[in-house]
């Protein structure tokens, strides 16, 4: 059973990974500063798994808290890193904590991963690479175009600082997922996301308005070029997403992979609009939602979808979710939020 350790396993992706890794026959252990997360998700991890995540509360921007880690465990034979700020906005407002955070905390670990010769890595990437690309559907060849914020550049410099080692380190393997937009919940409904403060992402926004958090939702732009003029995205299940971890982790366990630093998209291939997005929710919840046309926001991209057949072929990997159950999942975990007062005050005391 190999070990894989997850960085930011207590956020959104993370946890849901944790889930899919442990399903699938993995040892995994967790590390996370919990500065933008709860570490009490792990215990619906332990809910759905019947196992108990070891978890270092640890900031990788740390050396010495980070190199502890890899000396406690020196058969690591994986990392799935996920650990980074994400907010697009907030990277716009706050480009040198962005810069700090998530490149400082990349190169700590592979400093970690060179020393102890871990063989496999897998880089929670994103589609902010591509910047505003002149197709819609981007495909892993497609020219990246600069990145339309901080956070983009700082995933673009991590895939370039991982290319760059793994070529001096060719006993790592390193695969670069490059995500589009992860929505909904597990479907057990144990865990989810928990955005801290007002929620930066569509999916969040939706479901807190609907339940009254908050008064309103502002749909960012209503003049881009597309077919209702709002903003094009690829929203891919979380659950799907995670699965794909796995499943690269697996693709390097056994040698299948090519070499090198291989790029993947992971999304579901479909564009769809803000507004569109917005009416599945209301179809699947039977939820009228309040919303209103804003002004474009800073750093957003006008259109952008997967071509995913790379994944899919390499992987193996099969997308089981549509967009109507994520919107069902993202809903019900609201709901859950609401009514569980276990939940409920680890979100409160997240937020306080």
């Amino acid at each position: 059973m190999a070990k894989i350790l997850v960085t930011g396993g207590c956020g959104y992706i993370g946890s849901h990974t944790l889930v899919d890794l442990i399903e699938n026959g993995y040892d995994v252990l967790c590390v996370d500063n919990n500065s933008r997360s709860n570490a009490g998700i792990l215990q619906g991890v332990e809910r759905i798994t019947g196992k108990k995540v070891k978890h270092y509360k640890v900031d990788l921007c740390s050396f010495d808290d980070t190199h502890a880690i890899f000396q406690e465990n020196t058969d690591i034979a994986g990392i799935i890193h996920f650990a980074a700020y994400k907010a697009v906005g907030e990277s716009v407002e706050k480009p040198l904590m962005y810069f700090e955070n998530n490149l400082v905390s990349l190169i700590n670990l592979l400093k970690c991963v060179q020393e102890f010769q871990t063989p496999w890595f897998v880089f929670s990437s994103s589609c902010t690479v591509y910047g505003n690309p002149d197709e819609q559907m981007v495909t892993e060849e497609t020219p990246p175009k600069p990145a339309a914020s901080p956070y983009g550049y700082t995933k673009q410099m991590g895939e370039q600082i991982l290319s760059e080692f793994q070529k001096s380190n060719p006993a790592t393997s390193v695969i670069l997922l490059r995500y589009f937009n992860p929505v909904g919940a597990h479907p057990s409904i144990e865990i989810g996301e928990l955005p801290i403060g007002k929620p930066m992402n569509l999916v969040p926004a939706i479901t807190q308005t609907a339940i009254g958090k908050l008064p309103q939702l502002s749909v960012h732009g209503s003049d881009y070029p597309t077919r209702d003029g709002s903003c094009i995205r690829d929203y891919i299940h979380v659950s799907d997403i995670s699965h794909a971890h796995t499943l690269a982790i697996r693709y390097l366990e056994e040698g299948r992979n090519l070499g090198g630093c291989e790029v993947l998209n992971l999304g579901t291939g479909n564009g769809v609009s803000v507004l569109e997005a917005i009416h599945a929710f209301e179809k699947v919840s039977g939820q009228k939602l309040n919303y209103s046309m804003g002004p474009r926001r800073p750093g957003d991209v006008v259109a952008i979808y997967a071509n995913n057949d790379r994944a899919r072929t390499r992987l193996g990997w099969e997308i089981k979710y549509g967009l109507d159950e994520m919107m069902d999942t993202a809903w019900k975990w609201e709901v859950r939020l609401k009514e569980d007062k276990q939940l409920f005050a680890m979100v409160d005391a997240q937020l306080n």
